[in-house]
């Protein structure tokens, strides 16, 4: 099964930009979407063979997630157990047999962490849920978490410590996912591979010195590293300020 999560930064955008092609050759099982920056109303998206699952924020132009999947679920979920976090159309949540596909797009703590309160709330709270997920069964989360982990996952660490989306606070809640019985798949294959990014700013020529920070993640439950076949970050697509990445499982 092959698993894609892209940050489009605005779907309609991204559309004009070759989404088709990409998802059409990709052939994904399942693909999700974040900062589709839409609600469902606003385009006409024709994908035989694919389920689709919109997640859009009460503001419109603002965040939101899809997933379009070929696998019926069980059951799916909208949002987190805590009405606070259910306005921004940040996690969708689909179940199947033997996992739980979860998509989300973590909320940026913005410029001088503005937000960190917030996102520190948000990370609590999103970890104790998947966490009750996965003593029913395991979890394979995907999205933009808005962090980069460690300095390896950065081109410049050392001026931009502190800053949103390498603050301590936010690493640390990385870290703390991980400790919970989750495994970064990208890290698993590549401990010390460098200059793998998966978003870039749209300023100073970032993406051409590649210039880069890798925020966007599949993390799966430890259980499942035997099905984990692959991981891999997609720096060739363009369309996004983001680059897709991947995971293939096989169960």
């Amino acid at each position: 099964m092959k698993f894609i999560s892209w940050n489009v930064n605005g779907l309609r955008a991204c559309m004009g930009k070759g989404f088709m092609n990409y998802f059409q050759s990709a052939d994904a099982d399942f693909f999700c979407l974040q900062e589709t920056k839409m609600q469902p109303d606003q385009l006409n998206l024709d994908l035989p063979g694919y389920r689709q699952y919109w997640y859009s924020a009460e503001k419109k132009g603002y965040s939101g997630t899809a997933v379009f999947s070929k696998h019926e679920p069980l059951s799916v979920c909208y949002g987190l157990p805590q009405d606070i976090h259910n306005h921004e159309g940040r996690a969708i949540t689909l179940e199947f047999d033997k996992f739980y596909l979860v998509n989300i797009y973590t909320p940026n703590a913005q410029d001088g962490l503005a937000r960190i309160d917030y996102r520190m709330q948000w990370e609590d709270d999103f970890r104790a849920y998947v966490k009750e997920l996965d003593k029913t069964k395991p979890v394979i989360m995907c999205g933009d978490m808005n962090v980069a982990h460690n300095e390896i996952d950065l081109k410049n660490p050392g001026p931009n410590r502190g800053n949103a989306g390498f603050s301590d606070e936010e690493r640390s809640q990385i870290s703390a996912m991980l400790d919970s019985g989750f495994v970064d798949t990208f890290r698993h294959f590549y401990p010390d591979k460098e200059g793998e990014y998966s978003w870039w700013s749209y300023r100073m020529k970032a993406r051409e010195r590649n210039a880069g920070w890798r925020i966007d993640y599949f993390l799966i439950s430890e259980r499942l590293i035997p099905a984990l076949k692959s991981a891999s970050i997609h720096q060739e697509i363009f369309g996004s300020d983001h680059c897709p990445v991947e995971i293939i499982m096989e169960f």
